[in-house]
């Protein structure tokens, strides 16, 4: 029988000051394949240095120290942005609301049903998914870009911005062929088989590199 490796299982990390309630979740976290990870508070967990693998977290808001809506900002402005799933005893309208804006999948009030759980950790789990695979096409642009030169940067974003070949050579005071030859080297460079591949991949990248372009 073919099984996955450890690394390759989501994680899900659980943040509850009670042990019994930690326990619970990973346990039914462990019954449907997932792996998971329990923490007694927003420091245990900020202290850990965890590993990189697609997951969600199971949060609760009341906490020692620092709150769970607290840690969900302070991860949010660190660039972690883990799914969160909040799961407490404690919550009411306001709580909702400001974690459901932060971006949280769902916002449970304890007792949960098992599967309604497993239903929120799923879509978190999938959202992570997601958002590490947008990161890493992200990261492949980004490399690609660098080797750019600062002309065919310009071309780029000329390019993307729907400018023909004869507007660059004008902007930029170049002949029309250099425009073509840059444009060609862009291509090869950034992997793009098309326009549109090439402009989507100038779109995945970051802003400042997307000005980086601008003529001087």
């Amino acid at each position: 029988m073919n099984t996955v490796a450890a690394t390759e299982r989501p994680l899900v990390l659980i943040v509850d000051d009670d042990e019994a309630v930690r326990s619970a979740l990973q346990e039914l976290m462990f019954s449907v394949g997932l792996d998971a990870a329990g923490f007694a508070s927003a420091r245990e967990l900020l202290d850990c240095k965890l590993p990189d693998r697609s997951g969600c977290m199971v949060l609760d808001v009341r906490l020692p120290g620092t709150s769970g809506l607290d840690l969900q900002q302070q991860l949010a402005s660190n660039g972690k942005n883990k799914p969160i799933v909040f799961l407490t005893g404690h919550g009411d309208i306001p709580m909702t609301v400001q974690a459901m804006k932060a971006g949280a999948i769902d916002f449970l009030t304890k007792p949960v049903r098992d599967q309604t759980l497993l239903d929120a950790v799923t879509a978190g789990i999938e959202r992570d998914v997601a958002q590490r695979a947008r990161a890493r096409v992200s990261r492949q642009h980004v490399d690609h870009h660098k080797s750019l030169t600062r002309r065919e940067r310009q071309v780029l974003r000329a390019v993307a911005l729907g400018r023909f070949n004869k507007q660059i050579a004008y902007d930029l005071g170049i002949s029309e062929v250099t425009v073509k030859l840059h444009r060609s080297n862009v291509m090869r460079k950034m992997h793009a088989a098309s326009v549109g591949e090439l402009i989507r991949a100038w779109e995945a990248l970051p802003a400042e590199l997307r000005e980086d372009g601008e003529p001087t």
